[in-house]
């Protein structure tokens, strides 16, 4: 080697180091970008029409000759490096020990930091954008060396058939719905939280049941028509909903629904009577208890529903739910039509929160960034009592899920008010 180079001026010697140099980091930046690219990023840029994203997305299908042609041209430029930079040094400073250490010492250090080091971090910080540009350069490189892919190939498959590796079995690209809802958690520069908060609650929804969120059924408010009407009237004057289970004399069957709407129109009617009101009455909708929210979401829009009954086993009513309540179960809470019913949010100054007994856990979990458990009973009332085994007297104090609360009013058979401390961190 030493006798043509011999021939070439000094700069054209370093010239073609630093360009047997550039070849290399081009190999290494490709072989990172390309491992790091976001295939699904990928598969969308090339949906659009992205002719590099193709090439991208057909390499990436090859992983094999990709990696086969980045290591073949990689080794061998960092094989050639040092063998030139050691003759370039021989023929300046003579043949020496010392010379050909020193050569040595600097090829490796020149092919660390402008081969190795430094190009991977910028592919592994630019995967798709170098991943694109690259694959322009690669893509005909695998048609040149396909020959000599080849042979090396031959050789590779029989050395991974005697070490019984099996390169197929781990070839499903296809992402599983907790490694999405972590690439949604981790996407803070893409996605707006509320969008992201959004994302994640769908996610959830599979694993929620309408028990969770409905309204139970000592919480619901029901017209009953075998009152007077006088009774009737005013209930119906100074309700906050827009539809009311209906039920006569038996609380436990419901009739049907009410459209209050409705129901005030008539009241100018001198002659009103409680068969008036059951002339608007419709059909109630009714839903299986452990019925999934995401199903329950798709019935609504099915059946043109918007309101529906929680009736268990024997068909007896456990509660209520509402479109209105899934769709908090996305986007959160609705600001409230009932001004006295307001819901707090915050910790008070001390750092309790005074909460009432029929509080949904799922609920105070959410506004209060708790862990209470949830998969038992559905109130903070029915948990303190599986805990306990007993309804309490007042004033005991009690540690659940790493929350201290205490019972500060019991009325005869439930648990009216709890004091929860908020947690320390």
């Amino acid at each position: 080697m030493d006798s043509w180079l011999n021939d070439w001026p000094w700069w054209a010697q370093v010239g073609l180091v630093v360009l047997l140099l550039a070849i290399s980091a081009f190999f290494s930046i490709t072989e990172t970008s390309m491992m790091a690219a976001n295939r699904h990023r990928i598969r969308h840029l090339a949906n659009r029409g992205n002719r590099g994203a193709k090439n991208t997305q057909t390499l990436l299908s090859k992983t094999e000759e990709l990696l086969s042609v980045i290591l073949i041209g990689n080794n061998i430029v960092n094989t050639v490096v040092p063998v030139l930079l050691t003759g370039i040094a021989l023929h300046a400073f003579g043949n020496n020990a010392s010379v050909l250490s020193i050569s040595t010492g600097v090829a490796a250090v020149l092919i660390i930091i402008f081969c190795e080091i430094t190009p991977k971090v910028i592919g592994a910080t630019y995967p798709e954008r170098f991943a694109i540009i690259t694959s322009w350069v690669i893509r005909p490189l695998i048609v040149i060396l396909k020959p000599v892919m080849w042979l090396i190939n031959v050789f590779v498959s029989l050395l991974l058939k005697l070490l019984r590796v099996n390169t197929k079995a781990n070839q499903n690209t296809q992402m599983t719905p907790e490694e999405l809802r972590s690439v949604v958690l981790e996407s803070t520069h893409f996605i707006p939280n509320k969008h992201r908060s959004i994302l994640v609650n769908l996610f959830n929804l599979e694993s929620i049941k309408v028990d969770d969120v409905m309204t139970p059924r000592s919480r619901m408010e029901v017209l009953d028509l075998s009152k007077p009407i006088e009774d009737v009237i005013h209930q119906l004057e100074t309700c906050y909903h827009n539809k009311l289970p209906v039920c006569d004399e038996d609380s436990d069957r419901v009739i049907g629904i009410l459209a209050v709407r409705k129901a005030l129109s008539l009241l100018g009617d001198e002659d009103l009577q409680h068969d008036n009101f059951k002339e608007l009455l419709s059909e109630p909708y009714f839903i299986p208890s452990g019925t999934p929210v995401l199903q329950q979401l798709q019935f609504f829009q099915e059946y043109q529903e918007r309101i529906g009954l929680v009736v268990d086993e024997y068909g007896i009513v456990q509660g209520l739910v509402t479109i209105e309540d899934i769709l908090e179960e996305l986007i959160g809470e609705f600001t409230t039509s009932l001004p006295d019913l307001a819901i707090k949010t915050k910790w008070s100054d001390d750092d309790t929160y005074i909460a009432d007994g029929t509080a949904s856990l799922r609920d105070l979990n959410r506004l209060l960034n708790l862990d209470l458990p949830t998969d038992g009973p559905k109130t903070l009332n029915g948990l303190l009592i599986e805990t306990l085994e007993d309804i309490p007297d007042n004033n005991v104090s009690i540690k659940i899920g790493g929350v201290v609360m205490e019972i500060i009013q019991v009325d005869e058979q439930i648990i009216k008010t709890v004091r929860i401390y908020q947690p320390n961190d």
